[in-house]
Protein backbone atom coordinates (compact mmCIF):
# COMPACT_ATOMS: atom_id res chain seq x y z
CA UNK A 1 0.00 0.00 0.00
CA UNK A 2 1.33 3.49 -0.83
CA UNK A 3 2.10 6.04 1.84
CA UNK A 4 -1.16 7.56 3.02
CA UNK A 5 -2.13 10.92 1.58
CA UNK A 6 -1.67 13.87 3.89
CA UNK A 7 -5.21 14.93 2.98
CA UNK A 8 -8.44 13.20 3.99
CA UNK A 9 -9.80 11.07 1.15
CA UNK A 10 -13.39 10.70 -0.03
CA UNK A 11 -15.04 8.54 -2.67
CA UNK A 12 -18.01 10.29 -4.32
CA UNK A 13 -20.23 8.16 -6.56
CA UNK A 14 -21.95 9.80 -9.50
CA UNK A 15 -19.48 12.68 -9.25
CA UNK A 16 -19.20 13.80 -12.87
CA UNK A 17 -22.20 16.09 -13.16
CA UNK A 18 -24.92 18.07 -11.43
CA UNK A 19 -25.12 17.57 -7.64
CA UNK A 20 -22.28 15.04 -7.60
CA UNK A 21 -19.89 17.50 -9.25
CA UNK A 22 -20.88 20.22 -6.78
CA UNK A 23 -20.18 17.84 -3.89
CA UNK A 24 -16.78 16.99 -5.37
CA UNK A 25 -15.82 20.64 -5.83
CA UNK A 26 -16.92 21.58 -2.32
CA UNK A 27 -15.11 18.70 -0.64
CA UNK A 28 -11.99 19.30 -2.70
CA UNK A 29 -12.07 22.93 -1.61
CA UNK A 30 -12.39 21.73 1.98
CA UNK A 31 -9.13 19.82 1.66
CA UNK A 32 -10.16 16.34 0.52
CA UNK A 33 -8.45 14.25 -2.11
CA UNK A 34 -11.24 12.74 -4.17
CA UNK A 35 -12.00 9.53 -6.02
CA UNK A 36 -14.49 10.61 -8.69
CA UNK A 37 -16.79 7.79 -9.76
CA UNK A 38 -18.85 7.98 -12.94
CA UNK A 39 -20.76 5.55 -15.13
CA UNK A 40 -21.09 7.00 -18.65
CA UNK A 41 -20.08 10.67 -18.26
CA UNK A 42 -16.40 10.20 -19.05
CA UNK A 43 -15.91 13.60 -20.69
CA UNK A 44 -17.54 15.49 -17.80
CA UNK A 45 -15.61 13.45 -15.24
CA UNK A 46 -12.30 14.12 -16.96
CA UNK A 47 -13.05 17.84 -17.21
CA UNK A 48 -13.85 17.95 -13.50
CA UNK A 49 -10.68 16.03 -12.64
CA UNK A 50 -8.62 18.44 -14.77
CA UNK A 51 -10.23 21.39 -13.00
CA UNK A 52 -9.45 20.00 -9.55
CA UNK A 53 -5.94 18.90 -10.54
CA UNK A 54 -5.19 22.46 -11.66
CA UNK A 55 -5.99 23.56 -8.12
CA UNK A 56 -4.02 20.77 -6.38
CA UNK A 57 -1.95 18.28 -8.34
CA UNK A 58 -2.33 14.60 -7.49
CA UNK A 59 -5.61 15.12 -5.66
CA UNK A 60 -8.03 13.12 -7.82
CA UNK A 61 -8.66 9.62 -9.10
CA UNK A 62 -11.13 8.81 -11.88
CA UNK A 63 -13.12 5.59 -11.49
CA UNK A 64 -15.59 4.27 -14.06
CA UNK A 65 -18.12 1.61 -13.09
CA UNK A 66 -21.73 0.62 -13.58
CA UNK A 67 -22.95 0.09 -10.03
CA UNK A 68 -25.45 -2.48 -11.27
CA UNK A 69 -22.44 -4.75 -11.87
CA UNK A 70 -21.90 -6.08 -8.36
CA UNK A 71 -18.26 -7.10 -8.80
CA UNK A 72 -17.27 -3.52 -9.58
CA UNK A 73 -18.34 -2.25 -6.17
CA UNK A 74 -15.45 -3.53 -3.99
CA UNK A 75 -13.05 -2.54 -6.79
CA UNK A 76 -13.96 1.12 -6.27
CA UNK A 77 -12.87 0.95 -2.64
CA UNK A 78 -9.74 -1.05 -3.45
CA UNK A 79 -8.64 1.36 -6.19
CA UNK A 80 -9.24 4.39 -3.96
CA UNK A 81 -7.22 2.99 -1.07
CA UNK A 82 -4.59 1.71 -3.50
CA UNK A 83 -4.14 5.21 -4.91
CA UNK A 84 -4.32 7.32 -1.75
CA UNK A 85 -3.45 4.86 1.03
CA UNK A 86 -6.52 5.74 3.10
CA UNK A 87 -10.26 6.37 2.97
CA UNK A 88 -11.92 8.84 5.31
CA UNK A 89 -15.36 9.30 3.79
CA UNK A 90 -17.88 7.82 1.38
CA UNK A 91 -20.62 9.83 -0.34
CA UNK A 92 -23.27 7.63 -1.96
CA UNK A 93 -24.67 10.08 -4.50
CA UNK A 94 -25.15 7.99 -7.67
CA UNK A 95 -28.81 7.34 -8.40
CA UNK A 96 -31.17 6.05 -11.06
CA UNK A 97 -34.38 8.11 -11.37
CA UNK A 98 -36.91 6.59 -13.78
CA UNK A 99 -40.65 6.11 -13.90
CA UNK A 100 -42.17 2.75 -12.97
CA UNK A 101 -45.91 2.92 -13.75
CA UNK A 102 -47.89 0.01 -12.36
CA UNK A 103 -48.71 -2.44 -15.10
CA UNK A 104 -45.57 -1.76 -17.13
CA UNK A 105 -42.73 -2.15 -14.59
CA UNK A 106 -40.40 -5.05 -15.35
CA UNK A 107 -38.10 -7.07 -13.10
CA UNK A 108 -35.14 -5.66 -15.03
CA UNK A 109 -36.15 -2.08 -14.20
CA UNK A 110 -36.76 -3.07 -10.56
CA UNK A 111 -33.28 -4.60 -10.35
CA UNK A 112 -31.59 -1.58 -11.95
CA UNK A 113 -33.25 0.99 -9.69
CA UNK A 114 -32.76 -1.00 -6.49
CA UNK A 115 -29.17 -1.81 -7.42
CA UNK A 116 -28.03 1.78 -7.89
CA UNK A 117 -30.11 3.41 -5.15
CA UNK A 118 -29.88 0.80 -2.38
CA UNK A 119 -27.74 -2.26 -3.09
CA UNK A 120 -24.63 -0.41 -4.28
CA UNK A 121 -24.56 2.04 -1.33
CA UNK A 122 -24.86 -0.84 1.13
CA UNK A 123 -22.07 -2.92 -0.36
CA UNK A 124 -19.84 0.12 -0.88
CA UNK A 125 -20.27 0.87 2.82
CA UNK A 126 -19.49 -2.74 3.69
CA UNK A 127 -16.32 -2.73 1.58
CA UNK A 128 -15.27 0.65 2.95
CA UNK A 129 -15.98 -0.27 6.58
CA UNK A 130 -12.50 -1.33 7.74
CA UNK A 131 -10.85 1.68 6.09
CA UNK A 132 -13.38 4.12 7.52
CA UNK A 133 -13.06 2.57 10.97
CA UNK A 134 -9.29 3.03 10.81
CA UNK A 135 -9.77 6.78 10.16
CA UNK A 136 -12.89 7.27 12.35
CA UNK A 137 -14.54 8.34 9.13
CA UNK A 138 -18.07 9.04 7.93
CA UNK A 139 -20.63 8.15 5.28
CA UNK A 140 -23.23 10.48 3.75
CA UNK A 141 -26.03 9.03 1.65
CA UNK A 142 -27.97 11.24 -0.75
CA UNK A 143 -31.57 10.20 -0.30
CA UNK A 144 -34.75 12.01 -1.39
CA UNK A 145 -37.91 13.32 0.24
CA UNK A 146 -39.68 10.81 -2.03
CA UNK A 147 -38.20 8.11 0.18
CA UNK A 148 -40.74 9.31 2.75
CA UNK A 149 -43.54 10.55 0.48
CA UNK A 150 -44.64 8.71 -2.65
CA UNK A 151 -44.36 10.22 -6.11
CA UNK A 152 -46.92 9.04 -8.63
CA UNK A 153 -45.55 6.64 -11.26
CA UNK A 154 -42.23 6.30 -9.37
CA UNK A 155 -43.02 3.53 -6.87
CA UNK A 156 -39.79 1.60 -7.38
CA UNK A 157 -37.62 4.71 -7.04
CA UNK A 158 -39.45 5.77 -3.88
CA UNK A 159 -39.08 2.29 -2.40
CA UNK A 160 -35.36 2.27 -3.18
CA UNK A 161 -34.81 5.63 -1.51
CA UNK A 162 -36.83 4.47 1.50
CA UNK A 163 -34.45 1.51 1.73
CA UNK A 164 -31.50 3.93 1.63
CA UNK A 165 -33.01 5.91 4.49
CA UNK A 166 -33.33 2.79 6.62
CA UNK A 167 -29.82 1.76 5.61
CA UNK A 168 -28.54 5.09 6.91
CA UNK A 169 -30.06 4.47 10.32
CA UNK A 170 -29.12 0.81 10.45
CA UNK A 171 -25.48 1.41 9.50
CA UNK A 172 -25.24 4.24 12.03
CA UNK A 173 -26.22 1.70 14.68
CA UNK A 174 -23.89 -0.99 13.36
CA UNK A 175 -20.81 1.16 12.70
CA UNK A 176 -20.80 3.42 15.76
CA UNK A 177 -18.84 4.67 17.53
CA UNK A 178 -16.04 4.58 14.98
CA UNK A 179 -17.96 5.60 11.84
CA UNK A 180 -20.78 8.14 11.57
CA UNK A 181 -23.51 7.61 8.95
CA UNK A 182 -25.95 10.36 7.96
CA UNK A 183 -28.05 11.37 4.98
CA UNK A 184 -29.04 14.47 3.05
CA UNK A 185 -32.59 14.32 1.69
CA UNK A 186 -33.03 16.99 -1.00
CA UNK A 187 -36.29 18.37 -2.32
CA UNK A 188 -36.37 20.33 -5.57
CA UNK A 189 -32.76 21.13 -6.46
CA UNK A 190 -32.39 20.55 -10.20
CA UNK A 191 -35.35 19.63 -12.36
CA UNK A 192 -35.02 16.37 -14.32
CA UNK A 193 -33.30 17.08 -17.62
CA UNK A 194 -36.22 15.73 -19.62
CA UNK A 195 -38.83 17.71 -17.67
CA UNK A 196 -40.79 20.47 -19.44
CA UNK A 197 -43.83 20.63 -17.15
CA UNK A 198 -43.31 24.15 -15.87
CA UNK A 199 -46.82 24.33 -14.42
CA UNK A 200 -46.12 21.35 -12.16
CA UNK A 201 -42.79 22.87 -11.17
CA UNK A 202 -44.39 26.17 -10.21
CA UNK A 203 -47.12 24.36 -8.27
CA UNK A 204 -44.43 22.49 -6.35
CA UNK A 205 -42.61 25.72 -5.50
CA UNK A 206 -45.90 27.25 -4.37
CA UNK A 207 -46.10 24.47 -1.75
CA UNK A 208 -42.53 25.13 -0.62
CA UNK A 209 -42.26 27.63 2.27
CA UNK A 210 -39.00 29.11 0.97
CA UNK A 211 -40.54 29.45 -2.49
CA UNK A 212 -37.54 28.40 -4.58
CA UNK A 213 -35.45 25.47 -5.64
CA UNK A 214 -32.29 24.70 -3.75
CA UNK A 215 -28.88 24.72 -5.36
CA UNK A 216 -26.36 21.92 -5.83
CA UNK A 217 -23.93 23.98 -3.78
CA UNK A 218 -26.34 23.99 -0.84
CA UNK A 219 -26.54 20.21 -0.98
CA UNK A 220 -22.75 20.03 -1.21
CA UNK A 221 -22.29 22.25 1.83
CA UNK A 222 -24.68 20.06 3.82
CA UNK A 223 -22.59 17.02 2.86
CA UNK A 224 -19.39 18.79 3.89
CA UNK A 225 -20.90 19.76 7.26
CA UNK A 226 -22.01 16.20 7.98
CA UNK A 227 -18.56 14.86 7.09
CA UNK A 228 -16.39 17.46 8.80
CA UNK A 229 -18.33 19.24 11.53
CA UNK A 230 -21.28 17.13 12.70
CA UNK A 231 -19.22 15.18 15.20
CA UNK A 232 -22.15 14.16 17.43
CA UNK A 233 -24.62 13.35 14.65
CA UNK A 234 -25.21 9.85 13.30
CA UNK A 235 -28.26 8.15 11.88
CA UNK A 236 -29.73 11.55 11.02
CA UNK A 237 -31.50 12.69 7.86
CA UNK A 238 -31.07 16.34 6.95
CA UNK A 239 -34.05 17.48 4.87
CA UNK A 240 -32.77 20.07 2.41
CA UNK A 241 -36.13 20.86 0.87
CA UNK A 242 -36.99 24.48 1.58
CA UNK A 243 -39.59 23.30 4.08
CA UNK A 244 -41.57 21.25 1.59
CA UNK A 245 -41.95 18.31 3.98
CA UNK A 246 -44.02 20.63 6.20
CA UNK A 247 -46.81 20.92 3.65
CA UNK A 248 -49.42 18.43 2.52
Amino acid sequence: MPAASSHPVVLVTGAARRIGAAIARTLHGAGYDIALHHRHSERDAQALADELEARRAGSTLLLQADLVEFDRIPELIAHTVGRFGRLDALVNNASTFVTSPLGTTTPALWDEVLASNARAPFFLAQAAMPHLQARRGAIVNITDIYGERPLRDHAVYCMAKAALLMMTRSLALELGPGVRVNAVSPGAILWPQDSSDTAAQQAMLARTPLGRTGTPEEVAEAVRWLLQDAHYSTGQVLHLDGGRMLTA
